[in-house]
């Protein structure tokens, strides 16, 4: 099964545009759907079977919006820090760390979730 990526891109006017990829290949639309099936035609003549799972990155049970918020300041510091060439606080690392294990987590519990759902 072919793995496909689509995300959001953002866009000076705020217009959203999607790209999917998959291995070399990449397409762009004006929704996730279009996106996906310029993509879908270019990969193969034979039909395409899957599963789609959409993540909205909204705020949920499992990362709440005060953690986005803070993860997306630190990801501001730290991307701040490295292009000035200047170390990143140690103690805002941790918390990044923190952070950043606490959303692969919450993706884990959505997963199980869903899994719960589909395959009770």
């Amino acid at each position: 099964m072919q793995t496909i990526a689509i995300l959001h891109i953002p866009t000076p006017d705020g217009t959203p545009t999607y790209r999917a990829i998959s291995g070399n290949k990449q397409t762009q639309g004006n929704t996730a759907g279009q996106a996906l099936d310029a993509l879908t035609a270019q990969l193969s003549d034979q039909p395409f079977g899957g599963t789609i799972l959409l993540q909205s990155f909204r705020p949920d049970p499992h990362f709440t919006e005060a953690q986005q918020t803070r993860l997306a300041e630190l990801m501001t510091a730290w991307r701040t820090a490295r292009d000035n060439d200047q170390p990143f606080d140690e103690t805002l690392q941790t918390e990044l760390d923190a952070l950043t294990l606490a959303e692969l987590q919450a993706t884990g519990e959505r997963s199980m979730t869903l899994l719960s759902v589909i395959a009770p």
